[in-house]
């Protein structure tokens, strides 16, 4: 059957076999400005002078959000987050149409997903410091791990990749 409907493509360039309508997104935006605000508030409640951010906080909180969104958006072990809305054996598509749609691009994007991640750790940071402290750490330092191993494979490759003299 013949479609003169134009074909769209998916925030994350899957072709979008039912279109997400704009709404569709504003209900994830409104989500998150929601829980956003809950931080703010939470955290100008709960925040004082003796538990400020700092840069070295900052620093760990993204190395730490990179690990999280990493883990949720592309690994193995994060696929029973996305099962419910991405199609993970043809490529990691998104399920369904509407928000389930949404939903699918949402957790297939690296980026989107750290704003979430992002979102989630600095309000456990700023609202329990000594558990977000935790929390931050360990990921930070999976995230350090990432790289090294990255770093350690790049290294092997070319020294394997170098001829001899």
């Amino acid at each position: 059957m013949a479609t003169d409907a134009p074909t769209r493509e998916s925030v994350n360039g899957s072709p979008a076999d039912t279109p997400t309508e704009p709404y569709d997104y504003m209900a994830l935006n409104a989500v998150f400005g929601a829980l956003l605000a809950g931080v703010v508030l939470a955290a100008r409640e709960r925040t004082s002078s003796r538990e400020p951010l700092t840069t070295r906080d900052l620093a760990v909180t993204g190395a730490a959000t990179f690990a999280l969104s990493k883990v949720i958006a592309r690994e193995r072990i994060g696929s029973w987050v996305r099962e419910p809305f991405v199609e993970e054996e043809r490529g990691r598509r998104p399920r369904g149409s509407g928000l389930r749609h949404a939903m699918g691009e949402l957790l297939t994007c690296t980026r989107c997903v750290g704003a979430w991640s992002a979102l989630g750790l600095v309000g456990l940071r700023l609202t329990s410091p000594a558990t977000g402290r935790v929390v931050n750490d360990v990921l930070a330092v999976s995230a350090m791990n990432d790289w090294l191993q990255a770093a350690f494979k790049l290294l092997c490759a070319r020294a394997n990749a170098t001829p001899d003299r």
